[in-house]
């Protein structure tokens, strides 16, 4: 199935959750942060170097974003929160074409 606008939702710790819709080539980082999403920090803008837009992909939505790139597989060693298999950094998760719903969870903390 194709789309032409695609769902980041964003879950918080307490389990509410917030959908924005998106274009192909958005990335959870900057959709948070331009939509006044809680628990994204961002300290370095967008660079991979902080890790603090750390979320946690749901398993349905790997499918429709790159794999961990070696920066980012590196940078995630030092996420706050405590990295788990599916750690990502929200500035690397960019929405492909065609792309459904993206899910990510917020970790509790970033720094």
């Amino acid at each position: 199935m194709s789309f032409t606008t695609s769902q980041i939702t964003f879950i918080q710790p307490d389990g509410s959750a917030r959908t924005i819709a998106v274009q192909a080539g958005a990335n959870v980082m900057l959709t948070a942060l331009a939509n006044g999403i809680p628990g994204i920090v961002a300290e370095c803008g967008g660079a991979a170097m902080c890790a603090t837009c750390h979320v946690y992909l749901s398993e349905g939505s790997a499918a429709f974003v790159a794999p961990v790139s070696e920066v980012e597989n590196e940078m995630l060693e030092s996420a706050a929160s405590g990295r788990r298999e599916n750690s990502r950094l929200g500035c690397q998760v960019v929405v492909q074409p065609g792309a459904g719903e993206i899910v990510v969870q917020i970790p509790s903390h970033q720094v």
